[in-house]
C-alpha cells in the first residue's frame, strides 16, 4: 500500500514556506506522493451542482481563498524534493490547451526525473468554463481527445493527431518525458468516470470511498477494451479506521491519499507539515499490505 497526501497546494500549505516543509517531511515520513488539486475561478453565486455534498455547494461557504495553481505549486515543490511523486487529483482537463498542457506536464516530469502523475477529471463547475471561455458541452469528449493528443506528443518524433478538437501534423515537442508517457488517472465518482478509466486510465480515484461498483465497471470496461484491467491502479481516501487497510488492499487499492486541509467536508489528517512525519510508522507498517 502507498500512502499520499491529498490537498496538498490549499489551506496552510499555500504559503511557500510551508508548502516547502510539508513536502520535505512528506518525503522523509515515506509518503509516495503530494497531490494537487484545481480550480483557476470560482464565480460567486454559481448556480452549477457541487457532486460530493448534499447541498450541491463547495465546502466553506467562501470562494475567494487562495488555491495556487497545480502544476506550478508542484514545479516548487519538486525543486525541494528529490523522490516524492507530484500528481494533480484533478487537473480540470477540458479547460487547457492539450498541447499546451503536454509541454507544461512533460517539462516538470523531465525536470524532476519522472516524477509526475496526471489525475484528470472533467469538471462541474459550469460558470468556470464560461469565465473561461471554454465550452461546456462536450467536455468529456474533449478530456477523452485531449489524452490522445498528449500522449502522442509525450512519445512520438514528430508528433500527428487528427480529431474533433486537435489537430497536429509532424509537431515537435520536446523536452518529452523520461519514460515517453506519464500516468493518467482518471477522477470521478461516476459510472462514466470509470468507464473513462477502463478505456484508457492509467489509474482511477473515485474522490469519496471506494465503491467496489465502479472499480468493477473500470476492470470490465478494460478488458471490453482490450486492456489489462490489472494494471490500472486504483487510488481513494484513507478510511477513518486504519485497521480498514487491509480490506481495501483486497478490493486492488494500491494507494491511499491522506488529506492535509479540510476541503470538502473532509478533516485535515495533516494540519502542518510536522504532522506527517508521524505516519512513518504507519507508512511502514502498511508498506507490504
Amino acid at each position: 500500500m502507498k500512502f499520499g497526501l491529498r490537498y496538498c497546494n490549499t489551506g496552510r500549505f499555500v504559503d511557500p514556506k510551508e508548502a516547502v516543509a510539508l513536502a520535505q517531511a512528506g518525503e522523509e515520513a515515506g509518503f509516495e506522493s503530494l497531490w494537487t488539486v484545481e480550480h483557476t475561478v470560482v464565480p460567486a453565486n454559481y448556480a452549477s451542482r457541487y457532486p460530493y455534498s448534499e447541498d450541491g455547494r463547495m465546502a466553506g461557504g467562501r470562494y475567494d481563498i487562495p488555491l495556487p495553481d497545480p502544476l506550478i505549486w508542484m514545479t516548487y515543490a519538486a525543486a525541494v524534493t528529490s523522490k516524492i511523486k507530484l500528481a494533480t487529483g484533478v487537473l480540470i482537463l477540458p479547460q487547457h490547451n492539450p498541447v499546451i498542457t503536454a509541454k507544461q506536464v512533460a517539462t516538470l516530469d523531465y525536470m524532476s526525473a519522472g516524477r509526475v502523475m496526471l489525475g484528470i477529471g472533467v469538471g462541474w463547475l459550469e460558470e468556470e468554463f464560461s469565465t473561461l471561455g471554454v465550452p461546456f458541452e462536450k467536455r468529456g469528449r474533449r478530456a477523452d481527445e485531449y489524452v490522445a493528443a498528449m500522449r502522442e506528443l509525450w512519445s512520438a518524433d514528430a508528433a500527428n493527431y487528427q480529431g474533433e478538437f486537435v489537430n497536429i501534423k509532424d509537431t515537435y515537442c520536446r523536452p518529452q518525458p523520461p519514460n515517453k508517457s506519464v500516468p493518467i488517472i482518471v477522477g470521478g465518482d461516476s459510472k462514466v468516470a470509470a468507464r473513462r478509466a477502463g478505456r484508457l486510465g492509467d489509474g482511477y480515484f473515485p474522490a469519496r470511498g471506494a465503491p467496489e461498483e465502479l472499480f468493477k465497471i473500470v476492470r470490465d470496461t478494460a478488458v471490453e477494451n482490450g486492456r489489462d484491467p490489472e494494471a490500472i491502479e486504483f487510488s481513494v481516501s484513507i478510511p477513518d479506521d486504519l485497521e480498514d487497510l487491509p480490506r481495501l488492499a483486497a478490493l486492488g487499492v494500491k494507494r491511499v491519499l491522506v488529506a492535509v486541509s479540510p476541503m470538502a467536508g473532509m478533516p485535515a489528517k495533516v494540519k502542518q507539515a510536522e504532522d506527517a512525519i508521524k505516519w512513518k510508522d504507519i507508512i511502514e507498517k502498511y508498506a507490504d499490505t
